[in-house]
């Protein structure tokens, strides 16, 4: 039996961050911005949970000369149905998260 221990309101904040737009993929550093949490915070958190499946990520493709690639991030299927239960969880974000997520639950 898989053990599955709750979210931290820090997760939670960082899962409705990248569902507000579930298909674009985003920088570390617009999720600390939308989030308001420090880089020594979110990138752990994004490292989770990629290896939990709930994030799909890869360097980014066009970088700007000068400047090398960043790591770039969105939800995966199981990442949009995670974020959907907190919907169902949170009713103030609920109804808009499920608009934006297609309806997944």
């Amino acid at each position: 039996m898989v053990r599955r221990r709750r979210h931290s309101s820090q997760t939670v904040a960082v899962l409705l961050a990248l569902a507000a737009e579930p298909n674009r993929w985003r920088f570390g550093y617009d999720l600390c911005r939308d989030t308001g949490l420090e880089s020594g915070s979110i990138y752990p958190i994004l490292m989770r949970l990629a290896d939990r499946g709930l994030l799909a990520s890869k360097w980014e493709s066009d970088a700007p000369a000068g400047r090398p690639p960043r790591h770039v991030y969105r939800l995966t299927a199981a990442g949009r149905a995670d974020a959907a239960q907190l919907a169902d969880v949170m009713p103030a974000r609920g109804a808009r998260l499920r608009s934006q997520l297609g309806g997944a639950s």
